[in-house]
């Protein structure tokens, strides 16, 4: 409930900010009312104290929320049901939004679809968004489409990992920041990055490893 509360005195913010006609001293003294919550998560700068909030957008001079948001009545448990719909939708922004103001809800995710008045190729499709705390992953089914068809061709279409056998930890996969390691640690590599990889000096020959395609559902 406190974060829906939260998400609301965001929009009513980014409402705010986007209005001309609005002064900085009107700004001042909306900040003044938005709480602890608000400023711990968007930073105020000498200049405007909104200028955190800018930071949601790809433009700054164009603050404007191109999709709706719906907030439905606490339950009895507290929760709220929120819903974002729209038909130019801002991805980028609403999973910016959901990553700042709903953190309870983390790892979280949505789909979107891509359509056209006319079709033309490469403007149909959809694609996804992934949130945690600290990263936000977009897949396209463009890209997803073209890596599919690339497998077909090429084992290293999902790039490659480089692993070395060590006589007492056995088989090592090599993270950039760590060493050799863990599998789930590895760092992948392009076919490009690869062939141009200093190798590491290890106690066997490190080689390169074709990543596997992904599980199929």
């Amino acid at each position: 409930m406190a974060e829906a509360d939260l998400l609301q005195r965001v929009i009513g913010a980014i409402e705010l900010i986007g209005d001309a006609s609005v002064g900085l001293d009107a700004l001042e003294a909306h900040y003044l009312g938005m709480g602890d919550d608000f400023a711990a998560l968007f930073p105020r700068t000498e200049l405007s104290p909104f200028d955190g909030l800018l930071d949601l957008f790809p433009d700054g001079h164009y603050p404007v929320l191109d999709f709706d948001v719906d907030i439905g009545a606490p339950d009895e448990a507290g929760q709220v049901v929120v819903f974002f719909s729209g038909e130019q939708f801002g991805v980028e922004v609403a999973a910016s939004l959901i990553q700042r103001c709903a953190q309870s809800v983390l790892p979280f995710g949505f789909e979107f679809a891509c359509d056209a008045d006319k079709l033309r190729a490469g403007e149909l499709g959809g694609g996804y968004v992934a949130i945690t705390a600290t990263a936000i992953e977009y897949g396209h089914t463009t890209l997803l489409l073209d890596r599919a068809v690339a497998r077909a061709l090429d084992e290293g279409a999902d790039g490659f990992i480089l692993a070395a056998r060590d006589p007492e930890h056995g088989l090592g996969f090599w993270n950039k920041d760590h060493g050799f390691g863990r599998l789930m640690n590895a760092t992948v590599f392009s076919e490009a990055e690869a062939a141009k990889f200093d190798m590491p000096i290890a106690a066997d020959q490190p080689e390169w490893l074709a990543m596997p395609a992904p599980l199929r559902f």
